[in-house]
This record gives structure tokens, sequence and C-alpha cells, in this order.
């Protein structure tokens, strides 16, 4: 293997997703970004989740609300339902891999919250069953995804489609998506000291 031909075409890869990405999702991006700040500002939280590299993406953007982006300010009202091992366990046990999501919006959604799915084929049957539990419970159901969007396109409003078949480009996409979402809620909140 030529290494220097496998690190240029990784990130050659990249860099053309990153203009794609920009044009796909600028809609929805907006259209979340609005949501998330009526949210917020009526008392409501967001919720996300999703399974392996997405469950990570999940926690690591949660803890940017909870704790800060780029400046201190108010903890921000988020939760990734993949943290809880017990509870993870015990649905797992007791109802199945499939319930993981759907029991723990359930139990900790409420209408008005925002429910944010993270699945890079959208098919991911526990991330979907959650965001129809979400959508039946009241919650705003909205997700992040690559590929076609799978069956996730007729669950999620907004839903974010990474232009790619590559699951670790869609994932670095996600990313970059989560942290953007962050920034901008800080601003739209008034909580940007820039």
């Amino acid at each position: 293997m030529d290494i220097n031909a496998f690190f240029d075409a990784e990130f050659d890869e990249h860099l053309d997703l990153v203009d794609k990405t920009r044009e796909a999702t600028r809609a929805p991006f907006a259209k979340l970004v609005s949501i998330c700040t009526n949210a917020l500002n009526e008392g409501n939280k967001l919720l996300f989740f999703g399974n392996g590299g997405s469950a990570a993406d999940a926690q690591h953007i949660a803890t940017e609300f909870t704790v800060r982006y780029i400046n201190d300010r108010r903890a921000l009202p988020a939760i990734a339902l993949t943290t809880d091992c017990s509870a993870l366990t015990a649905i797992g046990n007791d109802f199945g891999f499939d319930y993981l999501f759907s029991r723990q919006i359930e139990a900790l959604g409420r209408p008005g919250d925002i429910a944010i799915g993270i699945s890079t084929s959208g098919n991911s049957k526990n991330v979907n069953l959650g965001l129809e539990k979400a959508r039946e419970m009241g919650l705003v159901a909205t997700g992040w995804t690559g590929k076609t969007g799978g069956a996730m396109v007729d669950l999620c409003d907004p839903l974010m489609i990474v232009p790619s078949n590559t699951t670790a480009r869609i994932q670095e996409m996600h990313i970059q998506i989560g942290q953007m979402l962050v920034g901008a809620l800080e601003h739209t909140l008034g909580l940007s000291k820039a």
C-alpha cells in the first residue's frame, strides 16, 4: 500500500463531501436551529441517540450542551440516551435491543422536547422506533443520517442527509453538524460572547 496515496485519498474524499454536505444540509440545519431554539426557550430538552459511532456522537454533542462549546455559559438541557448502562442492559434484556431508545423516550421525553436520532444508514431499528415513540408522544422527531436517508426519511422533520455511502465520512459530517448546532444555538439563545 502506498501510504501517501491512501492519506491523500482519505482527505480528498472528506473535502469533496464537505461541499456536498454544505449544500444538502443547509435548509434542514436552519430549520433544526429554529425548532431547537424555540424548544430550549420554552424549557424543553434535546434527546440524542444512536448506535456505535453514532452513540459516541450523541454523547459528545449532548456534553457540548451541558458543559460548554466555546465560552462559559449556562448549561443547556441535553441528554444522550446512550450512557445509562443499567437502563440499556435492562431494556435490552427484558424487552430487546430494538427498544433501547423508545423506552427511554417514553420515560424521559415530554411534548415539545426534540428527539435527535443519529444513524448513518437511516435504517437502525432501535433509532427508528425511538423516533416513532417521540412522534407518538408529541416530541419533535429529527435526525442525522447518510446514504439515501433510509426509513428516517418518513420519520424526521427536519432530516439532515449526508450525501455519502461511506460510514466514516458520514460520521465526520455528523460531528461537524453537531458542533455547528451547539454554536448556532449559543448565538440564537444570546449566550455567545462573540
